[in-house]
Parts: structure tokens; sequence; C-alpha cells
């Protein structure tokens, strides 16, 4: 049986848009890791400096999940 060439088209975009789901994670990940940080420099200021170290690594590893997302969805739309 063979696909029609819009088909196949059609499946690979809809595949790199699920792909992209994975963005949305990070974006809920990083505000809600922005939310508690600076709640916690709020109540704590002295601890600012050390909050804050934290708090954009934890944003740096929820974006790495967005990254990856980013390159699957292009690697599908591209290279399939």
């Amino acid at each position: 049986m063979e696909y029609n060439e819009f088909f196949v088209n059609g499946m690979r975009l809809l595949g790199a848009g699920m792909a992209m789901l994975g963005a949305i994670g990070a974006g809920v990940g990083v505000g809600i890791a922005a939310s508690g940080g600076v709640q916690a420099m709020g109540r704590n200021p002295d601890a600012a400096p050390i909050i804050q170290t934290n708090m954009i690594l934890g944003m740096a590893f929820a974006e790495a999940v967005a990254i990856y997302a980013l390159a699957v969805s292009l690697i599908i739309v591209f290279a399939a």
C-alpha cells in the first residue's frame, strides 16, 4: 500500500508538534522554580545569593528538556 505524499508530510509535522509537547513541561518547571526562588529570597534575603544560584541551575536543567524536544522536532521535520 502506497501512502500519499501529503499524508506522509502531515504525519511528519504532527509528530514534530507532538515532540514539542516537552516544552510545556519545561515552561511549567521554569515558572515553578522562579516562583519558589523569589518567594524564598523574599522570606530570607540573607540567603539570596545561594538561593539564586540553585534556582538558575534548576532552570537550566529544566530548559535542557525543552532543547532536547526542539532537537527531536527539528530532526523529525528535516531529516526524516
